[in-house]
């Protein structure tokens, strides 16, 4: 047919280039993103800022990423994700420029929303980081959409690695920027927030250049569940044996979706805090200096990076030698959030070689988590897909929001860190409990997907 003549013509390295591209954008996203909590220290000294307001922060970023999923999910569907691809990469990398000139935004601003009592430097970067959330959010629907209709489902598991991996290259390699651009001198701290901007429009270039109209049209073939609504001129006991099914299945499907809420909601704010606040924690509460905590905040994130690989390769390897794939995934699965629980350890100590030993360990299994959950959500609708990630990821950011503006003030309150550490690493034990009683309960739900009858 003459619209697959372009994929046809493409060498078959070229899907591989095409991986690598997202692989760049994940990588300047979660920079963008994580340049905010490696400079916050410097940024509060100049501004004034306290933990409160930082947790606002935090969470304007969390609530607008919430909206931006599901606008953005919702467009992808409709929209050319070519096109759409450059659009996202454009807001979130100019709204990630603009932090650097937050003061001026504030002062225009501010007397605009009659917000006096505000510093104008904080409103500046709660507008910048407002914007910036719903941008980066757009990334993942078009990344998907991009992976999907490019790779064979042979493919995808790897295609998406790569993908995935560009977060923890991104979050290694923000503190190594931040140690080089940021100094003593006041505003330093801007050239972090400059610089990948910069980057951050620059990819739109081979984006453009690699990738066709063509490319990313959607398969004419039908789908699945296209397909199962066409034999509805099938006999009447056949239609009866199916709606019977589909009754166990719709029922499994709500109370599998409730553990994936449970999930999401537990090994999201356990990461997300440790994300947002470890820095600060490392140098206002125990006092480490700037170049040994953003080099202790890459080693961080290489050890999340560990986790998460070495728990999909665990997975992998267990079913090779006969476990059930299920039963696989629960011993990895707990064994991350007994890693995680060590936080109830950590959040007692003085600085020292134990508590950045522990908070590596606790780094592994956080990140270590995802690969499981990843594979849980894959597995809960074909048809719905879509909407099952837009509906997980906005309710996980709109807790996550929640949580960091609360955490902020807890900190203001107490001026201690200790509490939230404490309590988030026991979180992913809530999840490990609630899929491991109500993944596969009741048992007759099973033998209803089967189309058994009484």
């Amino acid at each position: 047919m003459i619209d697959r003549a372009p994929e046809n013509l493409r060498s078959p390295a070229w899907k591989w280039y095409v991986c690598g591209i997202l692989l760049l954008a994940t990588m300047l996203n979660y920079m963008d993103r994580q340049t905010l909590s490696v400079t916050i220290t410097d940024i509060s000294r100049e501004l004034h800022l306290n933990n409160e307001q930082y947790g606002n922060l935090e969470s304007g970023f969390g609530l607008a990423f919430a909206v931006g999923g599901l606008a953005t999910g919702v467009i992808a569907d409709v929209v050319s994700v070519r096109w759409l691809y450059p659009v996202v990469f454009a807001g979130w990398s100019l709204a990630g420029f603009a932090t650097a000139y937050a003061v001026p935004i504030g002062e225009w601003l501010t007397p605009m929303a009659m917000r006096e009592t505000q510093p104008a430097g904080y409103v500046g970067l709660l507008v910048c980081r407002s914007v910036l959330g719903f941008f980066e959010a757009g990334h993942w629907p078009c990344a998907l959409v991009t992976s999907q209709r490019l790779l064979s489902a042979q493919d995808r598991p790897l295609g998406n690695s790569l993908l995935q991996s560009g977060a923890a290259i991104g979050a290694i390699l923000t503190p190594l920027v931040v140690q080089v651009l940021v100094t003593d001198v006041p505003g330093s701290w801007r050239g972090p927030f400059l610089v990948i901007g910069v980057l951050g429009m620059l990819w739109i270039v081979p984006w453009l250049a690699t990738v066709r109209e063509s490319d990313l049209r959607r398969p004419d073939t039908p789908s699945s569940e296209e397909s199962a609504r066409s034999g509805s001129s099938r006999p009447t006991s056949d239609r009866k044996r199916r709606r019977s099914r589909y009754a166990g299945e719709g029922a499994q499907l709500w109370r599998r979706f409730a553990v994936l809420i449970v999930t999401v909601i537990t090994i999201n704010l356990c990461f997300h805090f440790f994300r947002a606040w470890l820095p600060k924690f490392l140098r206002e509460f125990h006092h480490y200096e700037r170049t040994a905590v953003n080099l202790f905040t890459s080693a961080y994130f290489v050890a999340t990076d560990i986790g998460c690989l070495s728990m999909g390769l665990a997975v992998k390897r267990l079913t090779m030698i006969g476990w059930p794939v299920h039963r696989a995934r629960m011993v990895t699965f707990a064994f991350c959030a007994c890693l995680t629980a060590l936080s109830t350890i950590a959040a007692g100590l003085a600085g020292g070689p134990l508590l950045l030993g522990l908070l590596l360990v606790i780094g592994f299994g956080a990140l270590g988590l995802f690969p499981n959950y990843y594979s849980l959500t894959q597995e809960l609708s074909t048809r719905h897909q879509g909407k099952v990630t837009g509906v997980l990821s906005c309710t996980t950011w709109t807790c996550t929001a929640v949580m960091q503006r609360l955490v902020g003030q807890r900190i203001d309150e107490t001026g201690s860190y200790a509490e939230g550490i404490f309590l988030v690493g026991l979180l992913p034990l809530v999840a490990c409990l609630a899929i491991f009683l109500f993944w596969d309960w009741p048992k007759h739900a099973r033998r209803c997907s089967a189309g058994t009858t009484e």
